[in-house]
């Protein structure tokens, strides 16, 4: 059968393991700069669900798509040293303290852009916001079947793919023509390292904004290889209504944000026997912190 023409939308996230104080502006909007940006990690399964695809089907192509300031084009250049083939960042502005509905509705817009595609792979969800909505937001924009909670890819064919699902109380395995969009569950396996050869085929890979602040030496490299160029689009790109997207396109509205930061106070020392067990379990009871 012909290759496959894949697309993962893929999210730069704010590295929620390292909370602080700071990790939130007084507009409810997460403060990127305070925590450090990682690939987001179901994203990151759902490229390798790509991969796999693309290990068993020669002629798969796999084109990464973000969207975030320059620096998410860091995970676009991640996704092509594991086996990517092309990146696209969307950077702009305007795109600003979008919520899900206008974060999908710009993912929409890029992928449509790209042509014509037979899978749009994402993880379930998103580390820092775990909506799990932006995927099935950009089915139903893109009007395509949807398959969540993906786990195993089984068999592939020309008009069609089975996968596997995971639910809570168990598995599920579907069929479903192209296109489709396929959300990528947490308990699929890791993705692959980088590999060696492509890190250093692609580590000069920029957009180009980066390439403006890059040494003439660098940017001769991309006269000569012209896969360096990471593709960067904006709002005037993908002939977006601004109206939907950023915060006023956003109809999630964040009231309130409280920032709780845990102190150790005060300790008790608790005997490992059964009288010492059985006190401590009476005194959380009474202090509500269990029961």
């Amino acid at each position: 059968m012909k290759g496959l023409r894949i697309i993962v939308l893929a999210k730069q996230v704010p590295d929620t393991r390292n909370v602080g104080k700071d990790a939130m502006k007084a507009n409810g909007t997460v403060n990127r700069a305070a925590l450090p940006a990682i690939f987001n990690p179901e994203d990151l399964k759902a490229l390798e669900q790509a991969l796999i695809i693309m290990d068993r089907i020669p002629g798969s192509t796999i084109t990464i798509i973000t969207m975030g300031p320059v620096r998410a084009a860091n995970i676009i250049r991640e996704a092509l040293y594991r086996g990517a083939d092309s990146g696209i960042l969307i950077t702009d502005k305007r795109f600003a303290g979008s919520d899900t509905l206008a974060t999908s509705y710009a993912l929409a817009l890029a992928v449509r852009k790209t042509g014509k595609y037979d899978l749009v792979m994402c993880g379930r969800q998103a580390i820092d916001g775990d909506t799990a909505q932006v995927g099935p937001q950009v089915a139903e924009k893109l009007d395509i079947p949807q398959i969540t909670y993906v786990e195993e890819i089984g068999e592939i064919k020309e008009k069609k793919i089975t996968v596997r699902r995971r639910l809570e109380n168990g598995v599920e395995t579907l069929e479903a023509p192209y296109p489709l969009l396929l959300t990528v569950h947490g308990s699929a396996p890791e993705c692959r390292s980088r590999n060696a050869k492509l890190l250093m085929k692609y580590k000069h890979a920029c957009t180009h904004t980066e390439l403006l602040h890059e040494v003439e030496d660098y940017i001769s490299l991309h006269d000569i290889h012209p896969y360096l160029d990471i593709t960067e689009w904006n709002v005037d790109d993908l002939k977006a209504d601004v109206e939907w997207l950023g915060l006023s396109g956003s109809p999630t509205k964040v009231q309130r944000v409280e920032s709780i930061v845990f102190t150790v106070k005060e300790s008790t020392t608790v005997n490992g026997d059964e009288e010492g067990i059985n006190q401590l379990m009476k005194e959380l009871i009474e202090h509500h912190n269990i029961g």
